[in-house]
């Protein structure tokens, strides 16, 4: 057995983009080779990106991909780099002889091993997850058979993600062939917490197979999913050995020793969980934009605490300068409402734009004369047809406000605030929108001005634009209390329970999945609990209409919870 020293190329890959995606292992195993990797080990699904739901069901998608796998394999010998072992993800194709119920061919999320000019070997994955976000046992076949193979007499066992958090499967068989180092390529998403799991998982897993593990993760936006990377490497014993940044593209080496244990490589901090939360959203909304051709983003900015974090937000993932702010103040809007909003536009070097609504309210009112909801309502879309008159007028992505809490009871406007593209903080509740934006502030008193989050690409340890006074969200946009303004007078604790109380009540019923049994049971009062279920309940036609947004916990409205808009059940 000889020393092998790995590559862990953490990249950002394009669902679709089979160029680029190519391009960029191309580019990550070159560099990987000068500093002296015989392997390097990219994510899960690599050149087709991920996840790529069901596009794996096309059989041109399939072979274009293929045919990729194929000329990656040539390009890298012709580059002089033939020698090199390149682990990367793709999508397969069963024998078109015994699969689907008219022979066609079934797709399958494989590894393969590219290797002096050609594919050398190919492995299936075999636990395919239908749970959360995941619908992969509903679009590919799983694979039947375990993969080894030698380098320099080290053998190297293979997995890809769900694979290694079963039990029994290929690792099982892995451990009975007594390999020297488990490989496995990964594409799991970013949730509040879940980075400790994934540790203990791999760490339950080395000590099944009694070898290192390498565990290479996904990092970047990809619709409303957001990968963090953090791939890492445990010694047999679950020791940390390596760890990658997160939330940015990597490339980190380590070395395994002849006698089998590895060396302690670069171990990235881990991040605050603030911080951890508030580059989910960055990140998410930064590839949106770019995988989408956006260079810019549009959004009402009212003064509140919401607009006010997706606008830093939006700061840090594209500049201050390609952020345009509409501030749409009616008659009830309070001069301090406005004075925030200048001064956050002023704070992130926005284009800051005031379009009062009165004059077209009264239009509208002339004809309809509404009154109450209806009338508070017509304001809200007023402000929405703005927003996306700035959107389609200058090429911009339009961003909505709204947070998790005002998602679940149905506060917002359809067709009104709900407006937009991309939904930076839906899975925030409110009182966590508090939290990030008083530890946003408390980054910028440290000197990280707007842009200068990592999660921008900011390598360097650029400082990025400063902020003046330290401060990018205006205290008092924190400390008021919150109301949509829209008649004298307003608060939102005029129609909902106060967010904390909120927040507890919508996370024990939403997240944990509990009844109004259970909510009794936890110690809320009745009064609260069918108020909040009634409003969740009600408002799930809403939520099938609003934006995309970055998931951040463990369950997000969307395809983390499925449930008919139509139900008659209460309990």
């Amino acid at each position: 057995m000889s020393e092998i020293r790995f590559a862990l190329a953490q990249i950002d890959t394009c669902v679709g983009d089979l160029d680029g995606n190519a391009d960029k292992v191309l580019e990550y195993a070159r560099r990987a080779a000068k500093r002296g990797a015989q392997v390097v080990v990219f994510p899960e699904m690599t050149l087709t990106g991920y996840p790529i739901e069901d596009l794996a069901l096309r059989a041109t998608f399939r072979k274009a991909a293929w045919d990729k796998a194929n000329w990656l394999a040539v390009e890298l010998d012709s580059d002089g780099l033939g020698d090199l072992y390149v682990v990367v993800g793709t999508v397969g194709s069963t024998a078109a002889d015994a699969t689907g119920p008219h022979g066609e061919a079934k797709p399958l999320n494989r590894l393969v091993v590219l290797h002096q000019g050609v594919v050398w070997a190919g492995y299936d994955k075999h636990f395919l997850p239908n749970y959360g976000v995941f619908d992969e046992f509903r679009i590919f076949t799983p694979g039947e058979k375990s993969l080894t193979f030698e380098v320099e007499g080290v053998k190297l066992g293979v997995a890809i993600c769900e694979d290694i958090w079963q039990d029994g499967g290929p690792v099982a068989e892995l451990a009975r062939e007594g390999i020297d180092i488990l490989v496995t390529i990964n594409g799991s998403p970013y949730e509040e917490g879940k980075t400790h799991v994934r540790r203990e998982i791999a760490a339950k897993r080395a000590a099944e197979v009694n070898a290192p593990i390498i565990y290479v993760n996904q990092v970047g936006g990809q619709d409303d999913l957001v990968f963090d990377g953090g791939s890492f490497v445990l010694a047999a014993d679950g020791t940390m050995v390596q760890r990658s940044p997160q939330f940015v593209e990597d490339l980190s080496l380590f070395t395994l020793a002849a006698d089998g244990t590895p060396e302690r490589a670069d171990i990235a901090p881990a991040l605050d969980p603030d911080e951890e939360v508030y580059s989910a959203c960055v990140l998410g909304l930064k590839d949106y934009m770019a995988k989408n051709h956006f260079t810019g983003v549009c959004l009402g900015l009212s003064g509140g605490i919401d607009s006010a974090l997706v606008a830093a937000m939006a700061a840090d993932a594209c500049g201050g300068s390609n952020v345009w702010g509409i501030s749409m103040p009616s008659m009830y809007s309070s001069d301090g409402s406005k004075d925030d909003a200048a001064d956050l536009a002023r704070n992130i070097g926005a284009h800051y734009d005031v379009q009062p609504i009165e004059p077209l309210f009264n239009a509208f009112q002339q004809q309809l004369d509404l009154h109450d909801v209806a009338a508070e309502n017509l304001q809200a879309r007023i402000r929405g047809v703005i927003v996306m008159a700035y959107s389609n007028s200058k090429g911009l992505l339009a961003v909505a406000t709204g947070n998790k809490s005002e998602l679940a009871c149905g506060y917002s406007t359809i067709y009104g605030d709900a407006v937009g593209g991309y939904a930076p903080i839906k899975d925030l509740l409110k009182t966590r929108v508090w939290e990030l934006s008083r530890w946003r502030n408390k980054a910028a008193a440290a000197g990280m001005g707007v842009g200068g989050v990592k999660v921008v690409g900011n390598e360097e340890g650029r400082p990025g634009v400063p902020l003046p006074d330290g401060v990018m969200i205006p205290v008092n946009s924190i400390t008021k209390a919150p109301s949509a303004e829209l008649r004298p007078g307003q608060k939102d604790s005029d129609s909902l329970p106060e967010y904390a109380l909120l927040d507890q009540v919508l996370a024990a019923y939403i997240e944990h999945a509990h009844g109004r049994a259970d909510l009794l049971a936890d110690g809320f009062d009745a009064k609260t609990v069918d108020t909040v279920m009634r409003l969740v309940d009600r408002a799930e036609w809403k939520r099938r209409q609003y934006p995309l947004g970055p998931k951040v916990t463990a369950l997000a409205f969307g395809r983390d919870r499925r449930l008919p808009v139509t139900s008659a059940f209460r309990e």
